[in-house]
């Protein structure tokens, strides 16, 4: 480089931006070119971010730089740079400060400008998903990802701050939570010669773990066996699903959120999910706004109100029950008809947020035969204790219960659903030293992420998506 820039204090944009940084005072920042305007008079200007931000900060290079010829023309969209250059007041409209470059030390060049794959132009997140090592370098991306690790630290801040214990569970497990089937298996045998039994069959017991092994589809099951001696705890990593669904909801690998509570019922299980969401969307308002302005005025309008009223409006709440008849009583036409005992869909969930309570909703009691196994039974035999959250935009992002602490109930359900209740010895063995009533929910980060900015494919809301047949990256 051709200043040193030991004794200079380095910056990031946000700070530069959003802190009463001292004017004339001589700084270095460090990052990448947005896009550059070179003006007749012999200056050009150039908007630098290093990610800390969503606006980037104007530098002003004159011609009397000594590489002004020879690479400061040449500079195109992503190129990385180093800047030593001195504070001012901005005369633009956007920011009130820009740097009078001193130096402006070219790091790396674009090859080939012109067929570089996220140039200047507007690009649709259909094509920016075909370059996803490059898409960050987006403004869409880049402010989905500021806001996504705003949100996971609102959470881990909320439920630390709240007495919870953070549980690392396994991802390898030999145990289906949800008991739909759908799951990635985890093997070490040799596919071209599968060892057999008597039978005829795979012999896992060949296998590494000596049994049928699987990628987990959530953490609950393990974590309830730590929230019946620590009583607040909760997981939070990715959980999988070989779920072959092209839809803009749906991914096989994807982060879950799962609190669990202690001495609780479903109630507390739902006061807590309230409060934990509405603590997530007062961080993002507060940490985030720039990022959510922007969603709200090229990405999904409304989306900025609608935050404002998740982080102060209560949460209105409906049975199952209640949420059927409203449905029923609608006079709308749903591609999926309405009975009570169905399982709510998109369409339906949507209507009862966005048309009947036109807030964020909770709805409980769903019909047992729709539901795991481990949900508590309610007394009226047909429905358990079992609750989702629903918001305008999107439908479900929290789905929980209170968990059937009591042996019998859920050693018979388990029957009822021909469900081994030797393979899962330890987790009745739960119900029979010390139980206690506990409940929990999980929330699946992508979809709450989706939520927020109102990016509608969960594909665009996690760095490298993985569904049937995306696997590029």
């Amino acid at each position: 480089m051709k200043e040193n820039i030991k004794n200079i204090p380095t910056y990031s944009v946000k700070q530069l931006l959003t802190t009463n940084i001292e004017i004339d005072k001589v700084v270095c920042i460090k990052g990448w070119v947005r896009n550059k305007r070179d003006s007749k008079a012999g200056i050009s200007f150039l908007s630098v971010t290093d990610g800390s931000y969503f606006i980037p900060i104007q530098v002003v290079a004159e011609n009397t730089l000594s590489n002004y010829t020879t690479e400061i023309l040449s500079i195109t969209k992503d190129c990385s740079v180093v800047v030593v250059g001195r504070v001012v007041k901005s005369l633009g409209k956007n920011q009130s400060i820009e740097i009078i470059a001193n130096t402006v030390d070219v790091i790396g060049f674009v090859e080939n400008p012109d067929t570089y794959p996220v140039s200047q132009k507007r690009h649709t997140v259909e094509y920016l998903r075909e370059v996803g090592h490059l898409r960050v370098r987006t403004n869409l991306i880049s402010s989905v990802v500021r806001v996504r690790n705003t949100v996971c630290f609102a959470i881990h801040e909320y439920l630390n701050n709240n007495g919870f214990y953070w549980i690392h569970t396994p991802i390898i497990t030999a145990t289906d939570a949800e008991g739909a089937g759908e799951m990635f298996r985890v093997t070490s045998l040799d596919l071209n010669h599968l060892p057999k039994n008597q039978e005829g069959q795979i012999n896992f017991k060949k296998d590494f773990f000596g049994k049928e092994s699987f990628l987990t589809v959530s953490g609950q099951l393990n974590l309830e066996a730590y929230c019946l001696a620590m009583s607040k705890v909760y997981t939070f990593g990715p959980t999988f699903r070989a779920e072959n669904s092209n839809t803009t909801r749906h991914l096989a690998e994807f982060w879950m959120v799962e609190p669990e509570i202690a001495f609780a019922n479903l109630m507390d299980n739902a006061a807590l999910a309230e409060d934990l969401i509405r603590y997530v969307a007062k961080m993002v308002l507060d940490k985030n706004l720039e990022d959510i302005k922007f969603f709200d005025e090229f990405v999904s309008n409304g989306v900025l109100l609608r935050l404002e009223n998740l982080a102060t409006q209560k949460f209105a709440m409906l049975t199952y029950t209640e949420a059927i008849d409203k449905l029923l009583h609608s006079n709308k036409q749903f591609a999926n008809p309405v009975s009570w005992g169905i399982d709510l869909s998109s369409e339906h969930e949507r209507w009862l947020c966005e048309e009947y309570t036109k807030t964020t909703t909770i709805v409980v009691d769903y019909p047992k035969d729709i539901k795991a196994f481990y949900m508590r039974l309610n007394d009226d035999g047909k429905t358990v204790s079992a609750m989702d959250i629903l918001a305008p935009g999107i439908g479900e992002i929290v789905g929980g219960s209170a968990r059937e602490e009591r042996y019998d109930m859920l050693l018979k359900r388990m029957h009822e659903m021909n469900m081994s209740s030797e393979h899962l010895y330890w987790y009745l063995d739960l119900r029979k030293f010390g139980s206690v009533p506990h409940a929990g929910f999980g929330i699946g980060l992508e979809r709450l992420v989706s939520y927020i900015t109102g990016v509608q494919n969960i594909r665009d809301v996690i760095p490298f998506p993985r569904a049937s047949g995306l696997i590029n990256f």
